[in-house]
């Protein structure tokens, strides 16, 4: 049977092998590491999360958090492992990023099915099938590659990630343990609180502080869900406190109110060991990370594990340059997967992965065509899908939103706007799992989820009482 190539050992090159391969597939995996790294990269397993922790919101009524519980009953080996090794989190799903890395390397190697090998692609392989899963940061050459396979210029925006602290180093007197609106775990998250002086203060250092330039012949384009601190800060002195720092929901005990605006920091393994700090990517210079982080109360004599930095982030514009099954356009057998496909987000990347490694390894083993393996649009999993093949002037990668969805055709009614709102996405979660149910028998998946993966793990969640935390990056 034929072998497919899947290059990149990120979280969409290891969920589409691992659906190829779970379906009678062969699959080879190349990956660049150990040999060489990009320079947001620190280990050498797979599937090595380099920007955060957390994959975003639990609850059925976010968006996401239904996602992965579609992605759970699928039967994806992403989801399987980050339940594993989870981590508490409040209302967001976090995992403990090295046992995450240790246990994803460890599943694809055990599989009779999957073979890795170590070295760097440089331009597209002539193997087919071959998917392209390298994820944001693809290498020069093999983007130049691609650019001139789709005929235009690849396009690429910047990603800023968040550094990781010492807890050790954190001065417990000056801070207090909380989720937002007491969900979820108690202690979950540690809230540096400020006051209105010290965020003012901290607010003008942060527009002071000296940045890592770009190079002459870079424009900068960030995204807009990802955006560094400073940036933030440079857009008005009350966005920080309206974004990442704001206060709502998270009372000091000291005080019995909310502060003027707080720093949330993250566990970032089950020890507790080192925080993430939350929102707080940045492309400040190091020296300057310390001296301006240091001002925020608790962090007086913080410890840096990482600092945070900048990377590139290169995509295709996908409804353009993509055919539905996700393979480059005059070049059949092609395929991208994951962020370079179009998609944003370590959920959304697996998912795209899941989806193409179950569609193409129905292709291969079974002659299904691709359209009969495509999830029905009222899913979450369908409505990421649809984003990937609707054209756009401006298109952007994008995390899931309900917005992507098919409208109802009814209305909830309620009593006030917040309530209405949860109750509307209650009822998008309930019609999507429920569409989703015949195309898992359709595609094999509720059979491999049982016997591969274990059943889904489908956890009581109440919808939010009040607003989220700030997305984490």
């Amino acid at each position: 049977m034929t072998e497919v190539l899947v290059v990149g050992g990120g979280l969409a090159g290891c969920e589409c092998a691992f659906q190829l391969a779970e379906r009678g597939v062969d699959v080879c995996i190349v990956e660049q590491k150990p040999g060489k790294r990009t320079p947001a990269q620190i280990g050498d397993g797979l599937a090595e999360l380099v920007c955060s922790n957390s994959f975003r919101g639990a609850a059925l009524t976010n968006a996401v958090g239904l996602l992965k519980e579609e992605m759970r009953r699928a039967g994806s080996l992403v989801m399987a492992v980050g339940d594993e090794v989870r981590v508490p989190a409040g209302g967001a799903f976090a995992v403990d990023r090295e046992l995450f890395s240790k246990a994803m390397t460890a599943r694809i190697a055990a599989h009779p099915r999957i073979r890795v090998e170590a070295r760097e692609v440089t331009e597209i392989p002539t193997e087919r099938p071959v998917v392209i899963a390298t994820g944001p940061l693809t290498g020069d050459a093999l983007a130049a590659s691609i650019a001139a396979l789709v005929g235009t210029d690849h396009l690429a925006y910047y990603d800023a990630i968040a550094p990781i602290v010492s807890a050790a180093s954190l001065d417990e007197s000056k801070v207090f343990r909380a989720s937002r609106y007491d969900k979820g775990n108690d202690d979950a998250y540690v809230n540096c609180p400020l006051d209105k002086v010290q965020y003012t203060a901290f607010v003008e250092a942060l527009r002071a502080a000296e940045k890592v330039a770009p190079r002459e012949f870079e424009k900068v384009k960030y995204f807009e869900g990802c955006l560094p601190v400073e940036v933030m800060a440079e857009r008005g002195e009350r966005t920080l406190a309206f974004g990442p720092m704001k206060p709502v929901g998270l009372t000091d005990p000291r005080t019995g109110r909310w502060p003027y605006a707080v720093v949330q920091l993250r566990p970032e393994d089950e020890d507790r060991t080192a925080f993430n700090m939350v929102g707080f990517q940045t492309r400040m210079k190091w020296p300057e990370q310390k001296r301006v982080f240091s001002m925020i109360p608790g962090l007086e004599n913080v410890e840096i594990l990482r600092y945070g930095s900048v990377h590139r982030n290169t995509f295709v514009e996908a409804p353009r340059v993509l055919e539905d099954d996700l393979s480059i356009r005059g070049a059949p057998g092609v395929h991208l997967a994951g962020q370079v496909a179009g998609v944003e987000g370590y959920v959304e990347s697996a998912a795209c992965g899941l989806l193409l490694g179950i569609a193409l390894g129905r292709s291969i083993a079974e002659g299904a065509s691709f359209a009969d393996s495509l999830p029905p649009r009222p899913s979450a999993l369908g409505s990421l899908w649809s984003h990937l093949r609707t054209p756009s002037d401006r298109y952007q990668p994008s995390n899931v939103m309900f917005s992507m969805f098919p409208s109802l055709e009814v209305q909830v009614k309620a009593k006030n706007k917040g309530l209405h709102k949860r109750a509307r996405y209650a009822v998008l979660a309930e019609r999507a799992l429920e569409a989703l149910e015949p195309w898992l028998t359709a595609v094999g998946a509720t059979k491999l989820a049982t016997a591969r993966v274990g059943q889904a793990r489908v956890e009581d969640e109440a919808p939010e009482a009040g607003p989220t935390p700030p997305p984490a990056m």
